[in-house]
Order: structure tokens, then C-alpha cells, then sequence
């Protein structure tokens, strides 16, 4: 059984959402006598992560809400390279996608490695698509899902058909195909969002 660790390492200077400086996580390692203990600053959204509701709406539900049961089983991964900015229903109808699947959407993200302004999205209708079948989950190889859309419309669709978002998947090394993914973020409470360590092995079933 071959393991692909799919996260995104989290150091000073690593790639952050628009390269805001405020953005980066910050460690300060204090040693008494031989003992070292670091004090690690970072936002809930650094590297890979996993949103809450909350992230897109302020009566949306804290990062608690989500079960780890849904982040735990089968997965997809979709090889989205070709797409040069938003990914659109027409991209997504040429897979077979059903209700309660958990896609990952591979795309040039994955092969670069600092933040790109222009990175590929979710569009909105893309996103629409996914809400109407249903499915158990969704995640992309960017630091965010959708690109300077106002007012949000492509987290708040998912959001509104219960889908759970993940971002920052490092998908590089990753072919198309079935995968049975482990997806464990911290057991964080009342907060919008949680870094994420995200596994995907080859056999769907242990």
C-alpha cells in the first residue's frame, strides 16, 4: 500500500495567501539548558486546511461542526492540469462525479511552489454543479478555492449544500484515480477554519 502525504510543510517564508506578510507563521524556539520549546504563531488557514462555514459567513458553524467521518474515506483525484483559470461546470461534467464523492482537483497549482496571483479556481458554476449532486467534499491544490469572485459565491455554494472544503493540497506527485484519503485536522473548537495533515493512500480499502 503506497502512502502520498498531500501537505503542504509549514516553515517562515512559505508560500501564504497573497503573500501577505501578516499571513506567515512565526516560531520562536526558547531553550533553558538543554531543553527547547518553540512558540508557534500561525493563521487557522495556513497551508493545507480545512474551512469552516463560518470562514464565508458569519452565521455559519465554527470548525466543531464538521465530522471526522466525512474526512475519512474515499476520494477522487481529478486531473484538472489543462485548466488555465476558473474551473467550470463544463470542466467538471467530463468526469464521473456522483453524490457523496470527495474530489481533489489537481491543477498547475501543485507545480509551483510560491503564491501565484493568478492561480486556478473553482468558478462559480463549477462550484453550483457540485452543490446540485451533491457531493461529500471538495479539494483544491491553491490556498484558496475561488479567485476575486465578489461577495464569495463559490465557498458560500459549497458551504450551503453542506460540501467541506479543503485547501492547499500539494498534489504534484499524485496521479488521477481512486484513493482512500485520511484527512486529520486539529481538534480546534469555535474557529473558522484548521490546518490539516491529508493523506491519500492507493487501496480504498485497509
Amino acid at each position: 500500500m503506497k502512502m502520498h502525504d498531500v501537505t503542504g510543510t509549514i516553515f517562515e517564508g512559505m508560500a501564504v495567501y497573497k503573500d501577505k506578510p501578516e499571513k506567515q507563521p512565526k516560531m520562536n524556539p526558547q531553550t533553558t539548558g538543554e531543553v527547547t520549546e518553540t512558540q508557534l504563531e500561525m493563521n487557522v488557514h495556513t497551508g493545507t486546511h480545512i474551512d469552516a462555514p463560518r470562514h464565508m459567513m458569519m452565521d455559519g458553524e465554527t470548525f466543531e461542526s464538521i465530522s471526522l467521518d466525512k474526512l475519512v474515506g474515499p476520494c477522487k483525484v481529478l486531473d484538472l492540469t489543462a485548466a488555465e483559470n476558473g474551473i467550470s461546470k463544463a470542466d467538471l461534467k467530463r468526469f464521473d462525479i456522483q453524490q457523496d464523492d470527495f474530489i481533489l482537483l489537481k491543477t498547475k497549482n501543485s507545480f509551483e511552489e510560491n503564491f501565484n496571483f493568478d492561480f486556478v479556481y473553482l468558478a462559480e458554476d463549477g462550484a453550483a454543479y457540485l452543490s446540485e449532486l451533491g457531493i461529500r467534499g471538495v479539494g483544491t491544490d491553491a490556498l484558496g478555492i475561488e479567485r476575486s469572485q465578489e461577495g464569495h459565491p463559490t465557498h458560500k455554494a459549497l458551504f450551503a449544500g453542506g460540501i467541506i472544503i479543503i485547501e492547499g493540497l500539494r498534489l504534484k506527485e499524485v496521479e488521477q484515480g481512486d484513493y482512500f484519503m485520511v484527512a486529520a485536522p486539529l481538534k480546534l473548537t469555535g474557529t473558522d477554519a484548521s490546518p490539516a495533515r491529508v493523506l491519500l493512500f492507493d487501496e480504498l480499502h485497509f
